[in-house]
């Protein structure tokens, strides 16, 4: 699971010369009928499990973190807290407290979009969508990206990079399949081996470090594997998984447009030739 990313909202409020006063309010309590949720927040789908816990927790103990508005009009529009102010009207509060801050509506939109990256329970896919949405709709370069967020350029570069991968490998890491680590030796492979190394990762269960080995080798075969090895006939995986009780598990189909093939058998030295021999022997 991706982790949250950068330095929070105070980042933001900093960088655009607001957060250097204090709050106009702290603490302020405030009727929850006058307190609205963002309409460009980017979040719009909440975990009812933990809203509902959250609901016990606050309904048990009252909101222990105020909520982050900006003042519109006679109302307020949720800067951060959304789900503690859902969870407070779940729990029957008719007030909450509450930080005011006045903030322009393009600071409004950054700051949700950089409190959504900031999310823990977002997966590796989600966070780089969530980067690319905040460069785009806020016009930023990675560099100024990174000082919004509060992260490595580098890091913030590994995750856009995953949105130039193909859909098969955006989709293993968004069901977490594959961590941001395996994602990032294959987005670094060239294109026409990034789904080899997919279906290889996910067949053989590869660590990151088993990934970059296998990749290493992959670069340097003079025959490069071909994309649709999954696609062989039925029987072909068969005889792999049956040959590999046997030898090791780099054991690897490779046919020719005639129709013919061969049995690629990978070993280290003698050490492994005299252990396929006695297993063979038994």
């Amino acid at each position: 699971m991706a982790k949250g990313l950068g330095r929070g909202l105070d980042a933001i409020l900093a960088i655009n010369n607001v957060g250097d006063e204090q709050p106009k309010t702290i603490g302020e309590m405030v009727a929850v009928e006058r307190i609205m949720p963002n309409p460009t927040q980017p979040r719009t789908v909440f975990d009812q499990a933990a809203l509902d816990e959250l609901t016990d927790s606050i309904r048990a103990m009252g909101i222990i973190q105020p909520i982050t508005v900006k003042p519109e009009g006679d109302k307020y529009i949720i800067i951060s807290g959304e789900r503690r102010w859902r969870a407070a009207c779940a729990a029957g509060l008719t007030e909450v407290p509450v930080f005011v801050r006045d903030v322009t509506p393009q600071n409004l939109h950054e700051m949700a979009l950089v409190e959504n990256i900031q999310r823990q329970d977002l997966n590796a896919m989600e966070v780089a969508l969530s980067l690319r949405r905040l460069m785009d709709e806020c016009d930023l370069t990675q560099d100024k990206l990174s000082e919004r967020v509060g992260k490595k350029r580098s890091t913030v570069a590994n995750y856009l990079r995953l949105l130039n991968l193909p859909p098969e490998v955006q989709l293993a890491v968004r069901q977490e399949a594959i961590s941001m680590g395996h994602a990032k030796v294959i987005a670094s492979a060239d294109e026409s081996r990034q789904l080899p190394l997919l279906r290889k990762c996910l067949k053989k269960s590869l660590s990151v470090r088993q990934l970059e080995d296998y990749a290493a080798k992959l670069a340097n075969a003079r025959v490069t594997e071909p994309e649709a090895d999954e696609e062989y006939p039925e029987s072909y995986g068969r005889l792999v998984e049956l040959l590999e009780r046997y030898f090791s598990d780099n054991i690897t189909l490779k046919t020719t447009k005639s129709g013919k093939g061969k049995i690629v058998i990978e070993f280290a030295g003698e050490q492994d030739i005299e252990r396929f021999i006695s297993k063979l022997d038994k």
